[in-house]
């Protein structure tokens, strides 16, 4: 039964920003006696769904681990296959959306990808960059501890360059230099394919993220998935160190 329209998350109530780990492609493909390409294949049509669920929601950042810094250890075949797919669905994936007025951020490491892959993501995110309804950003090539040390690595540059005193360090002058650092940190972070572990994704950024972990393999996460999703968020108090009586009497957060 799809959740009532209470139930699913007032607008007062959505998450601003929604990152998800999109697990479960291959076991979806292995259950069907396919191989785990068809998985990824498929899962990229549940990337499409849960996009324009967003833009019709009113999420202002999705944000989705494609492939870490990790996947590269995975079978070679598995590996060029998933590039592939990459470079496809750049293509195939830009007009739709612009359609839906979608602007799209590769957040990452891109040195490690093909020119030829990187021309794409470079022409992909100027193509989209006026758009407003949703901010799209795919992780891809993507580890929450490489992030945390290249703006570690930026502070010490900074530092050696003169131009920012040792003491001036703080929590705030390091998550300046994050991925991401214009938007807001996700308020949900949404696991699929049944696993309750976080697997090295935006790890400084989901500090105080409500964490939601579902059984749903990522190829069959539906609308009414993300509702569920949406509406147990909703009925979440966050309180980032608070107590719940200062939330019910409305004291500020910090």
């Amino acid at each position: 039964m799809d959740p009532a329209p209470e139930e699913a998350g007032t607008p007062d109530r959505l998450p601003r920003h929604v990152a998800i780990i999109m697990d479960g492609n291959g076991r979806w493909a292995r259950a069907r006696g396919l191989p785990r390409y068809a998985g990824h294949r498929e899962g990229l049509r549940a990337v499409r769904r849960i996009v324009e669920h967003s833009v019709e929601r009113g999420i202002g950042v999705l944000t989705l681990f494609a492939f870490s810094s990790e996947n590269w250890a995975r079978p070679p075949m598995e590996v060029r296959m998933l590039m592939k797919l990459f470079m496809s669905a750049l293509r195939a994936e830009v007009r739709r959306l612009n359609e839906n007025r979608v602007r799209l951020r590769i957040i990452g490491e891109r040195s490690a990808f093909a020119p030829r892959l990187q021309r794409q993501i470079a022409e992909a995110e100027r193509l989209t960059a006026g758009n407003d309804a949703l901010l799209l950003q795919i992780a891809a090539n993507y580890g929450g501890r490489w992030d945390i040390t290249q703006a570690a690595r930026a502070l010490a540059e900074a530092v050696q360059a003169g131009t920012l005193a040792p003491q001036a360090i703080d929590e705030a002058a390091l998550a300046a230099r994050l991925s991401f650092a214009d938007q807001p940190d996700p308020d949900l972070f949404i696991r699929t394919g049944g696993e309750r572990r976080i697997s090295n994704f935006v790890l400084w950024q989901a500090a105080y993220a409500e964490l939601y972990f579902c059984d749903s393999l990522w190829p069959d996460f539906d609308a009414t998935a993300y509702d569920l999703a949406l509406a147990d968020f909703a009925r979440r108090q966050r309180r980032f160190g608070r107590t719940g009586e200062q939330l019910e009497t409305g004291e500020a957060r910090p």
